[in-house]
């Protein structure tokens, strides 16, 4: 008998690990986060142009490499933000999308204006 117990203990704990690393990202920003790669343009048109390169099949990377205006790690690549550290439009439309890849990237269309200026949003994870 103890073993069968120590077994179903075992498989709760690695539950519960999971579920403890999910909360500990909680506090930070309101308990989910986004993996968030985007495309920063000041002006609308500029926007337009990248949004134009996505749809013929170049790369977000390399669209965001050549077109984004913004301090964003090569490619576009913001990592992981938690909900409450970003703007309200941006935030709304990243945790609105779904995880899409870089080869088949699913994003804002039309591009997001913020403050900041006109977003293309991709999201690679959530947790």
């Amino acid at each position: 008998m103890p073993p069968k117990g120590k077994g179903s203990g075992k498989g709760g704990k690695g539950g519960d690990g999971g579920k403890a690393e999910a909360k500990a990202q909680g506090p930070k920003g309101g308990g989910s986060a986004v993996k968030v790669r985007h495309i920063l343009c000041e002006k609308h048109g500029k926007a337009m142009e990248a949004m134009e390169k996505l749809k013929a099949g170049v790369r977000f990377s390399e669209v965001a490499a050549q077109y984004s205006e913004d301090k964003a790690r090569q490619g576009g690549d913001l990592g992981w933000m938690t909900r409450g550290s970003m703007v309200g439009p941006f935030q709304d439309a990243a945790f609105a999308l779904p995880v899409s890849s870089m080869d088949k990237p699913v994003y804002t269309d039309p591009p997001v204006k913020t403050k900041f200026g006109y977003h293309i949003i991709m999201v690679e994870g959530k947790k």
